[in-house]
């Protein structure tokens, strides 16, 4: 495989930040501490953590057995799989795992309705999500798609991108029909026929593009969350420690990521079973890994999207929403962050 540019030289543009009103971002929950055991002997023996295709990170931390590597015999270290952010937040309630992958819109909807979790980091921020439509559909824009079935994942950024892009054809859920699926099971619905639309996810959506013809007819940046790394609140009050750990390896992938872009892609590829020079789109033009510290850009973002839980009925208040704006956050452990701490 040739040579690939640094991921950092190729990052999409920021999301434009809407003006804030009143949202307090980064409040912390939890003071993050010496990300070290302390006398030698950890918090706890265990750490549970989450890995997916939609949060490169995690796939190369898991790859690379950093965790393994730091924590010893002393902490053992379960990976979950997340098959989309409901997923991640469905285990993280039901403390299957410590710490989990999200979009933004399913953290802030998931602590909107109480989920006791944190935004601890940012994994990067995407355009994962688009409406994509099967090849030589007559579907070309968002107004086509009244009357038409939809695929989508309830409680995932490419469902809460479905529901804007209806905004701006003056379309409400009532005038489609959605067909709530997985991920995976939405884009095979598409292929074969089942829906006419797909409220797409990389890299899956990536893939369907290349190998099927899909076309993706309404993109829009502002749209998509930034990609949120959520962990319980009971753990980061108990394990400081780990979770700073957790924090740590993931700033130490996202160096290695810049300085590796052949084998990040691979990475992708082989742990999404998709062909490389798919993964290296998703990742190269698709994907900004540079950001880290969760604040007012994430909360401008997330200020569009918390309305829509209220009118769809996701959440019962908008105070229930506007309380979640202002706890979300904890920067403290992605600001200690220390790459540099790992040796090789």
């Amino acid at each position: 495989m040739s040579a690939r540019p640094a991921l950092k030289s190729l990052l999409i543009p920021a999301v434009a930040a809407f003006a804030l009103t009143g949202c307090v971002a980064g409040e912390d929950s939890a003071t993050s501490s010496d990300s070290s055991a302390v006398d030698g002997e950890w918090s706890d023996t265990e750490l549970h953590v989450d890995y997916a295709t939609y949060n490169p990170l995690s796939l190369i931390i898991k790859d690379q057995g950093w965790l393994e590597e730091e924590l010893g015999d002393d902490v053992e270290v379960t990976w979950t799989q997340s098959a989309g952010s409901n997923k991640a937040n469905e285990a993280l309630r039901a403390d299957a795992i410590d710490v989990g992958s999200t979009a933004g819109s399913a953290a802030l909807l998931a602590r909107a309705n109480g989920s006791p979790i944190k935004t601890v980091l940012l994994y990067s921020q995407p355009e994962w999500s688009a409406l994509v439509a099967p090849e030589g559909s007559d579907i070309t824009e968002v107004a086509d798609l009244e009357g038409k079935s939809v695929a989508a994942t309830k409680g995932t950024d490419p469902y809460f991108f479905l529901l804007q892009a209806l905004g701006t054809a003056d379309l409400t859920l009532d005038d489609i029909e959605v067909q709530n699926l997985q991920h995976a099971d939405g884009k095979t619905a598409l292929e074969n026929g089942s829906v006419d639309a797909w409220a797409g996810l990389d890299p899956l959506m990536a893939d369907s593009e290349v190998n099927n013809g899909s076309e993706l007819f309404y993109r829009n940046i502002d749209f998509n969350t930034y990609g949120f790394l959520n962990a319980n609140e009971s753990f980061l009050e108990e394990n400081p420690d780990l979770a700073q750990v957790v924090i740590d390896t993931y700033e130490r992938a996202r160096v290695w990521a810049d300085e590796n872009p052949d084998e990040t892609v691979d990475i992708l590829a082989d742990a999404s079973g998709i062909d490389p020079a798919i993964a290296e789109t998703v990742l190269l033009e698709r994907t900004n890994l540079d950001v880290s510290v969760p604040g007012d850009d994430q909360a401008a973002v997330l200020e569009v999207v918390g309305p829509i839980f209220v009118e769809i009925g996701d959440v019962q208040t908008q105070e229930q929403v506007n309380e979640a704006l202002t706890s979300l956050f904890d920067p403290s452990f992605a600001e200690a962050a220390d790459a540099e701490r790992f040796t090789d």
